[in-house]
């Protein structure tokens, strides 16, 4: 339960660090029968699905590389369903961000990666 907090509340950081760095946030937890999407927002006119990693340190990997390409597929899949279902046409991509955080969320660091993978599957 503790790890499931800890990403929520990582998530929620993310979304203000995007927010002050220009993103317009459309929605939270987008949810499909296959995948789930952290956030997706705009930068500029670039529709960003945003996969969010949080973790306490990099001592098992970076957060982004828990992003592999099964998460990625569902990630893109996600994405495809969103479209359609906003009747969307759009140019978009896909960002992570790390987020490093003591327990307590008192000392919190983020790491964009913006166009951290295609949907070339």
């Amino acid at each position: 339960m503790y790890n499931i907090i800890f990403g929520r509340n990582g998530e929620k950081r993310a979304a203000l660090y995007l927010k002050k760095n220009g993103y317009k946030i459309i929605e939270t937890n987008y949810k499909t029968p296959i995948s789930e999407i952290d956030i997706i927002a705009y930068d500029k006119n670039v529709l960003c699905f945003i996969e969010v990693k949080t973790r306490k340190n990099a001592d098992f990997g970076t957060p982004s590389e828990a992003v592999d390409k099964r998460k990625q597929q569902k990630i893109i899949q996600g994405a495809f369903s969103f479209l359609q279902h906003k009747n969307l046409e759009c140019e978009m991509r896909f960002d992570v961000v790390e987020v490093y955080a003591d327990k307590d969320f008192k000392k919190v660091n983020f790491n964009l990666i913006k166009n951290a993978f295609d949907n070339s599957f």
